[in-house]
């Protein structure tokens, strides 16, 4: 696999254009680059939604969105990428037609994994690793992509955990009838009960015990998601002057600035388990022990993230068979890491 020695004043994309929870486990790799080779230009390719992530992160040093060039004639993204003068391109997330754009742009070099069929006609460095079937956490895969710019061994997640504080969420002004809410209490709880289906999901009604439960002992309690997902649950909610449903009135931006306002976030494998524990909240994550799904890869990062699985030896999550072994998990276990 060829080297690439020197990125002194290199401008260096990072394609990842997949979900949030995928950017911020992506955000590590951003740092070491910076640190590394401070002289070199970091541009992150994303979707829209997630540039209010990329914005908290001060070693990009410019965001392109995927998703505003799509509707462009072929020729004028080539043409856009020419203009970006890139000397490395790095496909985090395979993406076919990035990555045909990338070569007709003449970007020079180009890596992508070798497990793709495509980055054999456009990708210059393949390198050769399976995410399926690693034992490695998600922010360490993406590190296998930095080995031919000089990466000797993948970080340790301890060492990737460094690589994350400086990660800085801005102000939002958010609606008064949050504002005064949180003010009202100086135990503050997030409770995200949906995915978007990007997960196995623990059930509303142990969202809503435990919800309840927390009322009893004086939180403040806040249900984040968007409207869609509101409309699914909203109907359950407890009806109490310190429950808040907030499903379909913030941007992301505002959530990020809420969920730095709060003492803890429970949800599943989701965008604001890992925006929560990347900004150093009680980030609770139930999951699923189910390769390839399971906590030892999809776990938040962050100092204060807690784990639970209901069965880590389940049967059939073991069997990778149909399992929603995640519904058994108690309201009262997570209370006890809550409480804790």
């Amino acid at each position: 696999m060829s080297k690439i020695s020197d990125l002194t004043n290199k401008r260096i994309l990072i394609s990842r254009t997949d979900s949030i929870g995928d950017v911020v486990l992506t955000l590590p790799l951003c740092v070491w680059l910076k640190k590394q080779h401070p002289s070199c230009t970091i541009i992150f390719l994303g979707n829209r939604y997630t540039k209010p992530v990329l914005a908290c992160l001060p070693e990009i040093d410019e965001i392109v969105a995927w998703s505003e060039l799509e509707d462009m004639p072929l020729s004028s993204r080539v043409e856009f990428f020419r203009a970006l003068k890139i000397d490395i391109c790095i496909h985090i997330f395979p993406n076919k037609e990035i990555a045909s754009i990338a070569r007709k742009a003449k970007i020079p070099v180009r890596i992508g994994t070798s497990h793709r069929s495509f980055h054999l006609l456009t990708c210059t460095i393949r390198p050769n690793f399976s995410r399926k079937n690693s034992n490695l956490h998600e922010s360490q895969l993406n590190f296998e992509l930095l080995k031919p710019l000089g990466l000797k061994e993948i970080p340790t997640l301890e060492e990737i955990q460094i690589l994350t504080t400086s990660f800085q969420k801005s102000y939002e002004n958010l609606p008064e009838f949050i504002n005064v809410c949180l003010q009202s209490s100086t135990k503050k709880i997030i409770l995200h009960p949906k995915s978007q289906g990007s997960a196995v999901e623990w059930p509303i009604e142990k969202y809503v015990l435990l919800a309840n439960a927390c009322l009893a002992a004086g939180y403040t309690v806040v249900f984040t998601g968007t409207d869609q997902e509101g409309a699914q649950f909203r109907g359950h909610l407890p009806s109490h002057p310190n429950c808040i449903d907030t499903t379909g009135k913030l941007t992301l931006a505002q959530l990020i600035y809420l969920i730095s306002q709060v003492d803890t976030l429970v949800a599943c494998s989701t965008g604001p388990l890992h925006l929560a524990g990347i900004l150093g909240k009680n980030a609770i994550g139930l999951f699923s022990p189910k390769r390839p799904i399971h906590p030892g890869r999809w776990k938040p990062l962050g100092l204060k993230t807690s784990i639970l699985v209901n069965d880590e030896n389940c049967f059939a999550c073991g069997k990778r068979k149909s399992c929603n072994c995640i519904e058994q998990i108690s309201e009262g276990r997570v209370l006890d890491i809550i409480k804790a």
